[in-house]
């Protein structure tokens, strides 16, 4: 995709004509509010209440590493940005829409708290996503190979807090299973697990 941005190939121009084909197709407010979901205003409370409820949960790793990818994002994203330096499809003399930071942000922060709390929004998390996307084509803010890029951006970054939240669920049972110090009596760690101290 970003080879095809960049040298403005098949792949891109029949992506600007789908665009045009799909700007306005809904009213404008219904849209703007699509697309505002990807504001950062909006989604980081959203994953930084989940982080909260993580670590209260004791998945501090977890937390962690939802917090690391959503600090990537904007690292990736400019930069991408700043290298394809694509025009936007309401604004031409403008650059930097290439991919979108509103569905990357959107993306991780949704699907990352999903993670976080539990696996049954991640539907809603992905819907939300989904929603982001489609309100900033349809606004005209984005090109569609722009938010399909920042979900293929994403999709790497989303993995740490999965295997974190895998690892931590993990590791309890795996402790008891191997004789370590205490006894489990509930889903929270004792401190006689850390290990021998002599």
């Amino acid at each position: 995709m970003t080879w095809q941005v960049l040298v403005h190939g098949p792949l891109a121009r029949l992506d600007e004509r789908v665009s045009r084909s799909l700007v306005d197709s809904v009213p404008r407010p219904l849209s703007e509010l699509a697309a505002d979901l990807g504001n950062m205003t909006v989604a980081l409370p959203v994953l930084g209440c989940a982080m909260a409820y993580a670590v209260w949960r004791g998945r501090r790793a977890a937390a962690l590493c939802a917090g690391l990818a959503m600090a990537l994002v904007p690292l990736l994203v400019v930069a991408l940005k700043e290298w394809t330096a694509r025009p936007g499809p309401l604004e031409p003399w403008a650059a930097g829409y290439y991919p979108s930071g509103h569905t990357a942000t959107a993306m991780v922060a949704y699907v990352g708290a999903a993670f976080l709390v539990s696996n049954r929004l991640i539907p809603v998390a992905v819907a939300l996503t989904a929603i982001t996307g489609t309100g900033l084509i349809l606004r005209g803010y984005h090109w569609p190979l722009d938010v399909l890029a920042s979900v293929a951006l994403c999709l790497p970054l989303l993995r740490w807090p999965v295997y974190a939240a895998r690892y931590g669920r993990a590791a309890p049972g795996a402790r008891q299973r191997e004789g370590s110090w205490g006894t489990r009596t509930s889903g929270t760690p004792s401190r006689s697990e850390d290990g021998p101290t002599s």
